[in-house]
């Protein structure tokens, strides 16, 4: 295997195929971890793929923010400091379908913890300040030239698949003809990273919070987002700029002191720009070459979204390649990423960043407390109320997947709800089992076929078909009461990505075919 692109999607990907001894390059042009605060939200799904990368611990004791210190956000109108604010991404309320605690570090740190953990997998080589350059695919093999980064050696490599995790700009997407859809919001934004000890202060009437989204009418839905690096009154900030803040003096300092509505002390350390615009590739795979992360679909920084999303895909893919390259999954199996991870990204786009621009639009332009002070407060108090509905609905999900046994009309997205109920196609919550510890810490790494009360002969019939299909199967017996009767279902096949593929109350209508199709086998 190679990936070309190794920051946190890259080496996620990396660590997933070496913990199943796939031998992997990865190249990575920075031979240094660039020390930009972003992808700082981290899910509790995502701090699953850590728990299972033998990482969770390393990343949590990365955290430059104490523990005893709260994660959360709010949402604040006009400017920082007006007296209109409410709680906002409040991801603890999903936190009993997921078996671990979220987390929130800047992505450097998060890099960090990666490089460290993945510097200790025998099958897997990093050539950091190696650049990925020309690409080229053959019927059984794929080739990569790389050239050190600035000048210097030159190389080709090879082998049976080509992964690209090297950004929006992706050198190997556009090598592979894969093009992209664009939806273009007109905007530049700035990033700008800087030390304030006086926000510092001024956040203190915020207790717990770490991020504020700040709604202005000016701005007409688009935010301005500030974010606590660390207790050491270190700051990033997100704003819609003129086009021609990139390249004429612009007063920034200016631009600060009106979002936080007074003046603060600032000093930069970084002024960064991005375009406002969403993108997604029109195909994840071609050939034996496939995209991941920002090289697959790139979007605003709302709602920590993009650093989560990539980390998934990372997942999804990376057993998938794993199965086949050992020979036990079939030919489907790798097709069914872009049937998975694109439907879902396009959601999360669509459903949910797209979708609060709008509401936060229609918001600004209907009320104004200078002009009915009285019906803003209603909005604004029923928009509070309603702020938690979100996370709630962030549930992505692979219904319409041809590996999964979904309903006949199902279709993969992002929005959904959270339930205990096992579905096929959706994340398995955890539950306690009877001797005391949690299911995900029975899973196997391979297939889980979980069997509540199950008789032996249907348990028997799996463990034939797996072992006739070289599918790697562990089994997890238990009793069909407390939290594991909330699944609702007495035999549930669990994928390496902890979704479910198949659910039922007896091993029918054949487990060999239940297998096979979970799998991608014709």
């Amino acid at each position: 295997m190679i990936i070309a692109g190794g920051g946190p999607v890259g080496l996620g990907l990396a660590i997933e195929l070496g913990q199943a001894g796939i031998r992997t390059i990865v190249c990575e042009r920075h031979a240094e971890i660039q020390p930009v605060p972003k992808g700082q939200n981290l899910t509790q799904r995502t701090m699953e793929h850590f728990h299972f990368w033998g990482a969770e611990q390393a990343l949590r004791f990365a955290r430059p923010i104490p523990a005893t210190y709260g994660i959360a956000g709010l949402t604040a109108y006009g400017t920082l400091i007006s007296g209109y604010h409410y709680d906002w991404l409040q991801r603890g309320l999903v936190r009993p379908f997921y078996f671990t605690d979220n987390e929130r570090l800047p992505q450097y740190a998060t890099e960090q913890v990666l490089r460290e953990r993945v510097a200790q997998l025998t099958d897997v080589e990093v050539r950091y300040g190696w650049t990925a350059e020309v690409a080229s695919q053959g019927e059984a093999e794929v080739s990569l030239d790389i050239g050190e980064t600035g000048g210097g050696a030159r190389e080709r490599i090879t082998a049976t698949y080509l992964v690209g995790c090297d950004g929006s700009r992706s050198t190997l997407r556009e090598a592979a003809g894969i093009r992209l859809r664009l939806t273009d919001h007109d905007k530049l934004m700035v990033l700008l990273v800087f030390h304030s000890k006086t926000l510092g202060r001024l956040m203190e009437r915020f207790p717990g919070k770490s991020y504020c989204n700040v709604l202005h009418p000016e701005l007409d839905g688009y935010w301005q987002f500030f974010g606590r690096v660390d207790l050491e009154d270190n700051w990033f900030f997100h704003a819609p700029v003129p086009p021609s803040a990139r390249d004429r003096p612009f007063d920034f300092v200016a631009l600060l002191h009106r979002a936080v509505g007074a003046e603060i002390d600032v000093s930069f350390a970084h002024i960064g720009f991005w375009d406002l615009r969403f993108a997604t590739a029109r195909s994840y795979r071609a050939g034996r070459v496939f995209i991941a992360g920002d090289a697959a679909h790139s979007h605003p920084p709302y709602g920590g979204y993009g650093i989560n999303t990539g980390f998934e895909d990372a997942r999804n893919l990376g057993w998938k390649l794993a199965a086949v390259l050992r020979g036990w999954g079939g030919p489907a199996l790798l097709d069914s990423y872009d049937e998975e991870r694109r439907p879902v990204f396009e959601s999360t786009s669509r459903d949910f960043i797209e979708k609060a621009i709008e509401e936060d639009r229609r918001f600004l332009r209907a009320f104004d407390p200078a002009q009915n002070r009285q019906s803003f407060d209603a909005e604004w108090a029923a928009r509070a109320a309603g702020a938690h509905s979100e996370v709630g609905a962030f549930e992505p999900h692979y219904e319409g997947s041809p590996v999964v046994f979904g309903p006949e009309d199902g279709e993969s997205g992002a929005l959904g709800e959270h339930r205990f109920d096992a579905r096929a196609g959706h994340h398995l919550a955890p539950a306690a089992l009877s001797q005391g510890r949690d299911l995900f810490e029975a899973i196997g790494r391979g297939f889980t076929l979980l069997a509540l009360d199950a008789s032996d002969k249907d348990v028997g019939a799996f463990s034939q078909a797996a072992k006739a299909l070289s599918i790697p199967l562990t089994f997890v017996r238990d009793a069909f009461d407390g939290e594991r009767a909330r699944y609702g279902a007495r035999m549930i096949l669990v994928r390496p990505d902890q979704f479910v593929a198949w659910c039922g109350d007896a091993a029918t209508p054949d487990p060999a075919k239940i297998l096979a199709r979970a799998v991608g086998a014709r």
